[in-house]
Parts: structure tokens; sequence; C-alpha cells
């Protein structure tokens, strides 16, 4: 497997927290701005932003959740030579539900459908660690 098809879905993932870290930026930077939120009433993480910039980083923060295990599962997988045609698929799916969850997140929030595409993830990522450790562990290539 290339290296390229290996770490497409983890460079997908980065660009997703990138996008919406500056997008949050971009939110606040504009309450501020507005006078809708002055710096004292979030100078301590309080959340008094309004509800889009709130919505948009909390996505952001939950790209420091569950993508964490697939990063390090990425690297692994390919520094011990156990990312195949199958872990490709897997990351494709786990990353485009955490597109999807983030998309979810930061338009309509309905928490439902982002509970979904979050277990989607969950689950998938949970299968590729299992594969994982269960192919470094018998040996199996």
């Amino acid at each position: 497997m290339s290296i390229q098809a290996v770490l497409l879905p983890l460079f997908v993932e980065v660009a997703l927290t990138f996008v919406l870290m500056f997008w949050m930026a971009a939110q606040r930077t504009a309450a501020l701005r507005s006078g809708k939120v002055h710096p004292r009433d979030i100078a301590l993480r309080q959340p008094n932003w309004p509800t889009g910039a709130l919505q948009v980083a909390y996505s952001f923060e939950n790209q420091f959740e569950l993508p964490v295990l697939f990063y390090v599962l990425t690297i692994l997988a390919w520094s011990l030579r156990h990312a195949d045609w199958l872990f490709v698929i897997m990351a494709w799916i786990f990353v485009l539900s955490r597109l999807v969850q983030a998309y979810i997140h930061c338009t309509s929030n309905r928490v439902s459908q982002r509970g979904m595409a979050y277990a989607v993830g969950a689950v998938v990522l949970a299968a590729m660690w299992v594969i994982f450790a269960v192919r470094i562990l018998l040996g199996l290539s």
C-alpha cells in the first residue's frame, strides 16, 4: 500500500481540524468586534459565545478526541507495515463520518444525526484497532 493512500485520509482529517479552527476564530473575532461578546465574559472559557460560534468551537474540540486514536493507529499501521486496502477503506469511512458529524454539528446540530455519525466513526475506529491488535499479536501480515 502506498504511503499516499494510507496518509490521505489522515491529511483530510487534519484539514478538517484546521478548517474548523479558522472558522471558529473568524466567528469569535466577529462576535467580539460586533460587541455581542465582551472579553471579560469569555476570559475564563465561559461558554458565552453566540450559538454558532459555540457549535463550531465544540466541533473543533471534538477533533481532539477520537481522531487522536486514528492518528496513532495510522502511524503505527504504516510504520509496522500493517496498512492494507481494508485499513484504507476503513480509514476513509472513519474520516467521512467525522466530516458528516462536523457538518451536522456546525449546521442543524441535530443530536440524533450527529450521534449516529459519531457512532459510525467510533465503531469503525474500534474495529480498526481490534484488527490491528489481532494482526500484531498473532503475527499476521
